[in-house]
């Protein structure tokens, strides 16, 4: 975010200036994509030297650094949560401690899984269905007055509620998971989506394994009242509507449909009518402030 990047910018100065030897180079990035072709240029540059990237944005900016140093085991990624929904950074802590940037200089780096879509990759959550929609009409609707902003994602929700219902075949490591009508699904490494909908809080992060978190068709008037379990995440203990959720941890998923459906990738939207979806364990060196 251009508005952030004159007080991060003077966050590295005035730490550089009290810590003799630090390297550092400042990249702003041009448009959609550019983070990733930087990253994957440097590291082609520098096979062997260790290198921390600081992904200053959102999980969009974080995708696209983290997906350009695939494969590069020297290389780590610190998140700068300076974007509007900062999902990723609040599995590992608040979103405040991912703004100091003394801290993330000083922290340390931890292996975290990752989502390889295709050729596209996903540190966050993937989710298609209505949920996919609401991510659509969120960007459509982030610069309004009032019910934009921090509210965007609730305001998607209510302006989707008429393309909620999405055939699909799904196969989970191998073996048939569901075929039928649905509403939405989730695959996660995190556990937040939409800023502040607590979709995954099961899930671990290095563990090899996604959490899929499937939610039937329902009724709109029954849909509403569950919108508050699914912010706070009880919605898998709630014994009203265990019967409309299918959970499951899996390494790889399969996800195909007659007709095309968007595919949300930490909040990039994607166009297809057949996606895998395989986790790879500990994958990225993602870095944690220093407590």
């Amino acid at each position: 975010m251009r508005n952030a990047a004159a007080a991060i910018s003077e966050q590295v100065a005035c730490y550089a200036s009290s810590h003799s030897g630090l390297e550092y180079e400042e990249y702003v990035t041009q448009s959609v994509g550019d983070a990733t072709r930087y990253v994957r240029n440097w590291c082609e540059r520098h096979p062997f030297e260790e290198v921390r990237f600081y992904a200053c944005g959102g999980d969009g900016t974080l995708n696209e650094v983290v997906s350009g140093m695939v494969g590069r085991p020297l290389s780590q990624v610190a998140a700068v949560a300076v974007g509007s929904g900062n999902d990723y950074v609040k599995y590992h802590g608040s979103v405040e401690d991912f703004r100091d940037v003394a801290r993330l200089i000083e922290g340390s780096p931890t292996k975290v899984d990752l989502m390889k879509i295709g050729d596209r990759y996903s540190i966050n959550v993937c989710n298609f269905g209505f949920d996919a929609e609401v991510c659509r009409n969120s960007a459509l609707v982030r610069n309004w007055p009032l019910l934009g902003g921090r509210n965007a994602y609730t305001t998607a929700i209510l302006k989707s509620l008429s393309l909620r219902h999405h055939y699909i075949q799904m196969k989970v490591d191998g073996a048939d998971f569901y075929d039928d009508y649905l509403l939405l699904c989730t695959l996660s490494n995190g556990k937040y989506v939409g800023g502040k909908y607590l979709c995954a809080p099961l899930s671990q992060c290095d563990d090899g394994k996604m959490e899929v978190g499937l939610f039937r068709c329902m009724p709109l008037l029954r849909l509403i009242p569950l919108i508050p379990y699914y912010m706070n995440g009880t919605h898998l203990q709630n014994k009203r509507i265990q019967g409309l959720i299918k959970y499951c941890r899996a390494s790889k998923v399969v996800v195909s449909s007659t007709n095309p459906f968007w595919l949300c990738i930490d909040g990039e939207m994607v166009y297809g009518d057949y996606f895998e979806i395989e986790n790879l364990q500990r994958a990225i060196n993602f870095v944690l402030p220093k407590k």
